[in-house]
């Protein structure tokens, strides 16, 4: 067993701690080239991780950067700063632990580069721009490890296929580089440490004690929640009187719209005036820092959030965690409710608020699995290619390369293991010259290859537009909300730019739990100013859409097995078997197709458990088919479970609608000119360096602008260069993101063809909130027409006139 060197031990214990059994394992095999930790939230996953790192730096011998510790928060990076700054002064440590992210100031990060700290904390969009610059030999020469933090919640997106890539380079520029992971429990460890591993070495994976249960139930309401919609504004009262009852309580959303409108209830309802704060990102940074550091000295009760405050923060007088609405993730709720009493061997409290009466089977269906210890997730996936593209820019503005070099570089990648050196070289002549079609365009011949055989930047000057584009996050086009200059011009935080287009002067609108009154814009600035009005307008957010997990669907549907469910509320229980009297409850390995007459209008409704996007794409695909029938369809609504059409004709035999054959073949034709491609082109476009968001200069791209390009590069290489890489990323993308068809097809592999039609004579149980939801769909074909002609047909009759149409 490995000491700890005498200051560190003294530390602990003056404090009377021992040090965590895993936190030994840490240490006793620091030179282990890739360690992955799993650990619960709260379990010292953080000290277990530094302390290798603080043994090696204790006797002052190492200079320049020794440990890189990387986030998915720019948060998290400050808040480990804190915590890690005091015990090291503390311990009298020789250590200089700073942080980079795009909050600090420029002159810091030229020292940072020249001059780095031993511990360096930062983000992986704020590395990648490191590893983008000349010196980066120099900055990471004396590298040795590096720590990658809640790097569950990194594996599945692109951020963390843009961390690995920088990974990868580091790996180049300091051989001997050693990779730690710290994540929450997981069901694949595996697969975490197939991604953190350089490969094809391998990862040591360490388990942590899960230590004891979480505390989690669902909170007790007077009124039974709603049929539909979402919110949980039934349970405000219940809610406050747990916030009175706790010292400080987390309320987590799943949308920042949801966070606003519940934020802006809550307050009308406290009486009491308790001190409760809004937190998301959408929000000015200097007000989520007011948030936080009010939270660090204890003056708030209670904060209502979003995922902004999800990961790894040590909040430690949170004794309660409120999830309101289906958490739709198993590993989202157990990430959540770790905040409270995060504390090693502390049982986690969380109260859960279902938003409407199907999301009580999905809240009860998620609780049992917390407790069976059974969570969800999908880690393995190829690295998506527009990621990639981008990563060569980085790489060129760094310097001269060879091709080869790179190519063997990137494949250490865990998700680019496997890239073909034909798609690398596409990406490769992409990057420099645009593709066939844009390589006549000054503007996309970015590279050359010198005689020599390496890549160059064509014009050195460019690389500062390269950096300054750097990123995988494509949010809706935002624009600043601030309060007129006459009132000082504080900035309150950004809304969607479709949004503010919406705003006439004098319309409210909810933002950071304010209400304000629009008073104009300026130079693309939302300017508002302070109302007394009670009725705002809402700023809705576009944010991230969860959709329910395959797990969790699977789960919901095992439940409807049962004769009875003891674990429901009556209402709930009542509800469920008046459906199975009525019709029948849908099964896992079925798919449950209803149709029924109702107000004038026939209507079907499949419940095909595959997430709302996977259902809305369901509901493009299968009206497509109906008036491909001639069934008239006039209009879809999709939910997480199911997905509602309706039109002039009943459906009498569902099978054809939901063939695989078809519905791919109906999916080519929708997708080969539609705007959700166009979107999509957009967000891919903006990775991979064929459109800049931002300009030297401080100039922005308005969405309009961006959109306006995108959309006629989109046409442009659609006519004249069909095979270009960037409308095969576009449809991968659109394939696996917006339209989701990979669950359609898991979906139709799971049923096999068995599907259970239940022809009825009025609305289902089930069925019925489904007539509540919003989002509504309307299908333009030919039913308008047949209406049209039945009114004119009425109209005629009605004035004693003949009805033909002449």
């Amino acid at each position: 067993m490995r000491p700890l060197p005498p200051p560190i031990a003294g530390w602990f214990s003056a404090r009377g701690w021992s040090i965590h059994p895993h936190q030994q394992d840490m240490l006793d095999r620091k030179d282990a080239p890739c360690q992955l930790l799993i650990a619960p939230t709260g379990g010292g996953k953080t000290m277990a991780g530094f302390l290798p790192t603080l043994a090696d730096l204790a006797d002052g011998s190492h200079k320049g950067l020794h440990t890189l510790y990387v986030s998915p928060l720019k948060a998290l990076a400050a808040d480990i700063k804190r915590n890690l700054t005091g015990p090291i002064t503390d311990m009298g440590l020789p250590i200089r632990v700073e942080d980079r992210t795009g909050d600090t100031s420029s002159h810091t990060k030229r020292r940072q580069r020249a001059d780095p700290p031993h511990i360096l904390l930062t983000t992986p969009e704020s590395l990648a721009l490191l590893v983008s610059y000349e010196d980066a030999h120099r900055t990471f020469a004396g590298l040795q490890r590096i720590i990658v933090d809640e790097i569950h919640a990194l594996a599945e997106s692109k951020r963390g296929d843009q961390l690995m890539l920088a990974l990868s380079r580091l790996s180049a520029l300091a051989p001997g580089l050693r990779r730690v992971g710290l994540s929450a429990t997981v069901e694949d460890p595996a697969a975490i440490a197939r991604i953190l591993a350089r490969h094809p070495d391998p990862c040591e994976i360490l388990l942590a004690d899960p230590g004891p249960d979480p505390d989690i139930a669902m909170l007790t309401t007077e009124t039974p929640p709603p049929w539909s919609g979402g919110g949980g504004r039934y349970a405000i009262p219940a809610v406050l009187e747990e916030i009175r009852k706790h010292r400080t309580t987390l309320i987590f959303h799943n949308t920042r719209a949801q966070a606003e409108i519940f934020f802006h209830h809550l307050w009308l309802a406290n009486e009491d005036q308790l001190p409760i704060g809004i937190h998301h990102g959408a929000l000015a940074r200097e007000q989520r820092e007011k948030v936080e550091q009010a939270m660090v000295e204890g003056r708030l009760k209670a904060i209502v959030c979003t995922g902004s405050l999800d990961l790894g923060i040590d909040w430690g007088d949170v004794d309660l965690v409120i999830q309101v609405g289906a958490p739709k993730n198993v590993k989202r709720l157990v990430q959540r409710i770790g905040r409270a009493n995060h504390r090693y061997n502390a049982p986690s409290k969380a109260l859960i608020v279902p938003a409407n009466r199907f999301e009580v089977i999905e809240c009860t269906a998620a609780l049992d699995a917390v407790r069976a210890h059974q969570l969800d997730g999908d880690t393995d996936h190829t690295g998506p290619l527009d990621v990639l593209c981008q990563h060569i820019l980085i790489r060129a503005a760094a310097g001269p390369f060879t091709a080869d070099e790179l190519f063997a570089e990137i494949r250490t990648a865990g998700a680019y293991a496997d890239l073909p050196r034909k798609t690398f070289d596409r990406c490769l002549d992409f990057a420099a010259t645009g593709g066939y079609a844009l390589r006549a365009y000054d503007q996309w011949q970015r590279l050359v290859q010198r005689a020599d055989g390496q890549w160059q930047l064509r014009d050195p000057r460019s690389t500062t537009r390269i950096r300054m584009n750097i990123g995988t996050i494509v949010d809706a086009d935002k624009m600043q909300v601030r309060y007129q200059r006459t009132r000082g011009g504080a900035p309150l935080g950004e809304v969607e730019e479709y949004f503010a287009s919406m705003l006439r002067k004098g319309d409210t609108f909810l933002i950071g739990g304010q209400i304000v009154r629009y008073e104009g814009m300026r130079e693309m600035v939302v300017e508002v100013s302070r109302t007394p009005t009670l009725k705002p307008k809402i700023a809705t957010f576009m944010g991230t859409k969860f959709a329910t997990s395959t797990q969790l669907s699977d789960r919901i549907l095992a439940m409807f097995r049962a004769d009875d469910w003891p674990g429901l509320p009556a209402h709930t229980r009542e509800w469920l078997h008046l459906q199975r009297r009525v019709s029948r409850l849908p099964e896992r390995d079925r798919l449950l197709v209803e149709s029924f007459p109702h107000d004038g209008r026939e209507h079907v409704v499949a419940y095909g458990f595959a997430g709302r996007n996977a259902q809305q794409t369901l509901g493009l695909l299968i009206t497509k088919r109906m008036e491909d029938m001639g069934l008239n369809p006039m209009g879809f609504v999709a939910t997480d479970y199911a997905t509602l059409i309706w039109g002039l004709d009943p459906l009498e035999d569902p099978r054809p609608l939901f063939t695989r054959d078809n519905l791919v073949e109906t999916m080519e034709a929708w997708l080969a000119d539609n705007a959700v491609m166009k979107r999509t082109f957009k967000g891919s476009a903006i990775v991979a360096g064929l459109i800049d968001r931002n300009q030297p200069g401080g100039k922005r791209k308005t969405g309009r602008q961006a959109t306006f390009s995108t959309d006629i590069l989109y046409d442009t290489l659609r006519k004249y260069d069909p095979g270009h890489i960037m409308l095969d990323i576009t449809r991968a993308e659109a394939m696996r993101g917006l339209v989701d068809f990979g669950r359609i097809e898991a979906m139709l592999a799971r049923i096999d063809g068995r599907i259970d039609h239940a022809r009825l004579s009025r609305v289902s149980p089930l069925a019925a909130p489904l007539f509540l939801e919003p989002g509504r769909v309307p299908i333009a074909g030919s039913a308008d027409q047949r209406l049209l002609e039945q009114e004119a047909q009425r109209l005629m009759a009605a004035a004693g006139l003949s009805a033909t149409l002449s």
